[in-house]
């Protein structure tokens, strides 16, 4: 995931310093992303530093402690444009923990694990969606409008699997779950094979 980059574009309108990045990070991206762990955004300004793609300056102020002032190099707009310009594979391909769910659902040849793990996800994804829904009516950001609205696609689609693995899964009175569940397991390729037996012995 690609938060230093999201700071370098931040920091490509100016320099600014840790919470001023958090807030505008926050407000860019919308309520659909969650909040951005100051210590984790830290841990980013101090990567983009050692590689040169930002510099620190350390501000005196009055009253309150020194202020970290960040500022993007030439370096960083750089990596900025390439970042930009490449298209975005998904993060963790299609590694999914309900995917998993299913596959271990499907393979207990029970319809009614199947049903309660498809059921409670229908449900999960439903409520995720009239959030969803209700946030992008309220964003007064078009930006965040538009990324709540896709944010809803990919929960619509997750809905599509839902729907697409009850229709394989429960169509045939349990025929292919019992057939998964007594499938044979695959052959352990770490074990030696059983050497062949040597030529027989002539009887003498």
């Amino acid at each position: 995931m690609a938060i230093q980059h999201a700071v370098l574009a931040l920091l490509a309108r100016g320099p600014s310093y840790g919470y001023e990045l958090k807030g505008a990070f926050e407000q860019a991206v919308g309520p659909q992303w969650g909040t951005l762990n100051i210590g984790h955004l830290y841990q980013i300004l101090d990567r983009l530093s050692r590689d040169g793609l930002v510099v620190a300056e350390r501000q005196a102020q009055p009253v309150k402690p020194d202020r970290v002032v960040y500022e993007i190099t030439p370096a960083g707009r750089a990596e900025l444009d390439r970042w930009l310009g490449e298209p975005s594979p998904r993060s963790g391909g299609f590694r999914d923990d309900f995917f998993l769910k299913v596959t271990a659902a499907a393979r207990s040849g029970t319809r009614d694990t199947v049903r309660a793990v498809l059921g409670n996800q229908r449900g999960h994804l439903m409520r995720e969606l009239r959030n969803l829904d209700g946030l992008r009516r309220r964003a007064d950001d078009a930006v965040v409008a538009l990324l709540l609205s896709a944010a809803s696609r990919h929960v619509e689609a997750d809905l599509a699997f839902v729907d697409d693995a009850e229709t394989v899964l429960l169509a045939d009175d349990g025929a292919l779950l019992h057939a998964l569940s007594s499938a044979p397991r695959p052959a352990d390729s770490s074990r030696p094979a059983v050497p062949p037996a040597g030529p027989a012995r002539a009887a003498g």
